[in-house]
C-alpha cells in the first residue's frame, strides 16, 4: 500500500479522464485522450492481480427481420454488470404495415410510433367531451392545421379515458358510427367545401330571330352580341376513408359530392335563351347535381411499398389524358387501377355509362334516363421513359354511341340529338381513339405531347345518309422553358378535317367530352365561349364551350361526335409570371384556322370560305391572398380579330372587328 500511495492523486485524476472519456464517441475519445504534462510519461504496468477482468464479447444485432427489433442490442447501452438495456416495447398495431426499422437506426431517445395521429393528440390538451372533433390548438375552420374534418385523425366521439378503457378491454378504441363497418378506430372523414362565383360579360356572333327580334328594326342577319352571365356553384362533399393513408391507398373509401348551381345570363336577342320568342332575353336558373358517389375498394397491395391494385364504382372522375384532350368528366361508371414497380407504372381499366347533363349548368343528371352511349378505356403510365423525367403513356378508348332513335330535347326546347344538319337523321357510331401522350421535362425544356387517331363507323352520315368510315387524327404539343420566375411556352395542335363531306369516309377529328388545359384554357377566347354556326344548321356551334375543337355538335353535353367538321389548326405563344408569391400574370396569343372549310362550303352553298380563324389574344391575373389554394381571385380578358374565315361566316351590316370576352372569377374552398 505505501509504493500505491503516492499514485492515488494521479489515479483519482485518470478515473475523472476516463468518465469524460465516456461521454465522447469511441474513435473521438481515442483522438482527444490527453494526459496533463506531468503525467507525460510510462505508466507502471499493472499487476495480474490489479488488472481488470475482460469485458465478455458485445453479442452481434441480427440482421434478420424476423427477429424482433426489441431482442437487438444497442451499441453502447448497458448497466451494471453488463447487462442489455432496451427500450420499452414497440406494439406495432397497424396489420400487415412494413417492420419499423429497429431502434438502433434511431436516436437513442427517438423511437417509431404505430400512427401519426397520436402524435398529433399530445400536442394540445383535451378538454371536451368529444375532444376528437376539435382541431389541435386551432379552429376547425381552419383546413391548414390539423383539423378532424380534414382526416387528419380518425372518427372518434368518445373522450381520451374512454377510448383507453375501450383498448384495455379489448375493443375497437374509438366510439364511431356503425353502419359501413365505421365502428374500426382507423376511420377518417374529410369534408369538402367549394364556392366558384363567375361574373362573364362577352360578346359573340348571335342571330337575330326569325319571328321576332329583341330590338324594333332589327332587320340584319346578326344583332348585338353583347351578354352577360353570372353564375354562382356550390360544392359540398365528404369522403369516409378506411387506413392509414400516408404512406399507402386506402382499404376503403365512400365518397359524395353534390353541386348546386344558380346563375343569371341576360342576352341582347330573342330565340337564344329559349326556343319559344315570347320568352325574355334574360334568364333565372337553378339546378342541383351529383357529381361524385362512388365506393373505392383496395383490393390488394402487391408489394411491400404499397404497390395496389383497387377497383371504384359509382359516379367518378376520370380523365383520357394528360391535358383532357379527349374524355374529362364526371360519370357514372367502374373502373380498375392501380401501380407496379414502386409506382413508375401505372395502369387504369374503366367503362361508363354516359348521365345526361343539364342544358345549362353542365351539371349530372340523375333524374334523367342515363345516355344510350358507353366509353370503354384503357391506358398505362410509364415513368422516366423514353427518357429519365417524362412520362409516356399509352390508351385505347372506345365510344359506343346508340342513340339513333332517341330523340333529345334540351331544357330551353332547342333539339340536342340528333343535331340538325343535313338529312336531319338520327345517328350512331362506334369509334375507337389509339393515343400515345409524353409529359415531363427534357432538361429545362418542359413537354406536353398528345396524338390520336380515330377509327371506327358512322352508322349514317347526315350528308349521304349512308355508312361511312371514321379516320381521323389530333396531335397537339406544349413545350415551355422556365427562366427564374417567367415561363415560356409555345402551343401547336392540328385536329384534322374532312376533304369531302359527300363520300364514305369521315375525316373529321373530335372528341367525347373534352375540356382542355392547354394554349390559355378558359382564358383564351376560342376555348371558352361557344361560336353558333347561323346559316348552316339550326342550333348547333362550330365550336363548344370550353373547348377547342371546330366539331359543329349542338352542345358538348348533350350533343353526339360529329367527324364531319371543318378540324382546327392552332399554333400559340404564351408565358407565366410569378411577380409575387400570391400574384401569377398569364398572357397567352393564338392564331386559329380551319383546317378543312369544305364541310362548311357545303352547309352554307357557298363556293368558298377562308380558313383563317382569326388571332386570340387574351391574359389573366390570379391572386392568392395567402400565398393557398383556399381563396383565389382570377381577373382575365380575350379579344378574338377576326380572320378572312370568321368574317365571311358572321359578316353583317354592324361589321363588328372584335368580341371580347371578361372573365371574373372568384373559388373559396374548405
Amino acid at each position: 500500500m505505501a509504493i500505491v500511495a503516492p499514485f492515488l492523486p494521479m489515479l483519482a485524476l485518470m478515473s475523472g479522464e476516463a468518465q469524460a472519456m465516456s461521454r465522447m464517441g469511441k474513435s473521438d475519445a481515442v483522438r482527444e485522450r490527453r494526459l496533463p504534462h506531468y503525467l507525460n510519461q510510462e505508466a507502471p504496468t499493472p499487476t495480474p492481480a490489479q488488472a481488470a477482468p475482460p469485458a465478455p464479447p458485445a453479442e452481434p444485432i441480427s440482421q434478420d427481420p424476423a427477429i424482433s427489433a426489441d431482442g437487438a442490442l444497442i451499441d453502447g447501452r448497458r448497466r451494471p454488470g453488463h447487462e442489455k438495456a432496451l427500450p420499452d416495447r414497440v406494439t406495432q398495431e397497424n396489420i400487415g404495415a412494413v417492420r419499423p426499422p429497429p431502434p438502433e437506426a434511431f436516436p437513442t431517445d427517438e423511437f417509431p410510433v404505430p400512427d401519426r395521429w397520436r402524435l398529433v393528440q399530445t400536442l394540445c390538451p383535451q378538454g371536451s367531451l368529444y375532444p376528437s372533433l376539435l382541431s389541435v390548438c386551432h379552429s376547425v375552420r381552419d383546413p391548414y392545421h390539423q383539423n378532424i374534418l380534414k382526416g387528419d385523425r380518425p372518427v372518434c366521439l368518445n373522450t381520451v379515458e374512454e377510448q383507453a378503457r375501450r383498448k384495455a378491454a379489448g375493443i375497437a378504441r374509438c366510439l364511431t358510427p356503425r353502419f359501413f363497418g365505421l365502428h374500426k378506430d382507423d376511420w377518417f372523414l374529410a369534408l369538402t367545401g367549394v364556392l366558384d362565383t363567375v361574373i362573364e360579360p362577352r360578346s359573340f356572333p348571335t342571330p337575330v330571330g326569325v319571328q321576332t327580334t329583341g330590338r324594333p328594326d332589327s332587320l340584319d342577319v346578326f344583332g348585338r352580341g353583347q351578354s352577360i352571365v353570372a353564375s354562382q356553384t356550390l360544392i359540398a362533399g365528404f369522403s369516409f376513408i378506411k387506413g392509414s393513408t400516408a404512406y399507402k391507398p386506402p382499404e376503403i373509401e365512400y365518397r359524395v359530392v353534390l353541386a348546386y348551381n344558380a346563375s343569371y345570363v341576360d342576352v341582347s336577342e330573342r330565340r337564344v335563351l329559349d326556343v319559344r320568342p315570347s320568352v325574355h332575353t334574360h334568364r333565372w336558373d337553378h339546378f342541383l347535381g351529383v357529381q361524385e358517389a362512388f365506393v373505392d375498394y383496395h383490393i390488394r397491395n402487391t408489394s411491400d411499398r404499397y404497390d395496389f391494385e383497387s377497383i371504384r364504382i359509382g359516379v367518378q372522375p376520370f380523365q383520357a389524358d394528360f391535358r383532357g384532350f379527349l374524355f374529362n368528366d364526371n360519370q357514372l361508371g367502374i373502373r380498375f387501377f392501380g401501380n407496379r414497380d414502386n409506382n413508375r407504372f401505372q395502369f387504369n381499366l374503366a367503362a361508363f355509362w354516359r348521365l345526361e347533363k343539364d342544358t345549362n349548368s353542365g351539371l349530372n343528371s340523375v333524374i334523367d334516363s342515363p345516355r344510350h352511349d358507353w366509353v370503354v378505356a384503357a391506358n398505362v403510365f410509364r415513368q422516366d421513359f423514353p427518357v429519365v423525367g417524362m412520362t409516356s403513356q399509352i390508351s385505347l378508348t372506345y365510344n359506343m354511341n346508340r342513340e339513333r332513335h332517341r330523340i333529345e330535347i334540351d331544357r330551353n326546347g332547342f333539339p340536342a340529338r340528333p343535331a340538325l344538319l343535313g338529312d336531319l337523321r338520327g345517328r350512331e357510331y362506334d369509334v375507337g381513339y389509339v393515343g400515345y401522350a409524353l409529359d415531363g421535362h427534357v432538361g429545362r425544356i418542359n413537354l406536353t405531347a398528345q396524338a390520336y387517331g380515330a377509327f371506327g363507323q358512322d352508322r349514317n352520315s347526315f350528308f349521304t345518309s349512308q355508312p361511312a368510315k371514321v379516320r381521323a387524327y389530333f396531335l397537339a404539343a406544349e413545350p415551355s422553358i422556365d427562366t427564374d420566375w417567367a415561363r415560356i411556352r409555345v402551343s401547336v395542335l392540328y385536329a384534322s378535317g374532312d376533304k369531302n363531306p359527300y363520300d364514305n369516309k369521315e375525316t373529321g377529328f373530335d372528341a367525347i367530352f373534352e375540356n382542355p388545359i392547354f394554349a390559355g384554357a378558359d382564358t383564351s377566347y376560342w376555348i371558352r365561349q361557344s361560336i353558333p354556326f347561323a346559316g348552316g344548321g339550326r342550333n348547333v356551334s362550330i365550336s363548344t364551350r370550353n373547348g377547342v375543337l371546330n366539331n359543329l355538335r349542338s352542345s358538348k353535353e348533350q350533343g353526339q361526335s360529329n367527324f364531319n367538321n371543318p378540324g382546327t389548326v392552332l399554333i400559340g405563344a404564351g408565358a407565366d409570371f410569378d411577380v409575387t408569391p400570391t400574384l401569377r400574370v398569364t398572357t397567352n396569343v393564338n392564331h386559329l384556322w380551319f383546317a378543312n372549310t369544305a364541310t362548311l362550303q357545303a352547309l352554307r352553298t357557298e363556293g368558298s370560305i377562308p380558313r383563317s380563324i382569326g388571332y386570340d389574344v387574351s391574359a389573366a391575373a390570379i391572386f392568392r391572398p395567402k400565398a393557398i389554394q383556399n381563396v383565389v381571385f382570377r381577373l382575365s380578358g380575350a379579344v378574338l380579330q377576326p380572320g378572312a374565315g370568321f368574317k365571311d361566316l358572321f359578316d353583317s351590316s354592324r361589321r363588328d372587328d372584335r368580341f371580347y370576352s371578361v372573365l371574373f372569377n372568384t373559388i373559396v374552398s374548405f
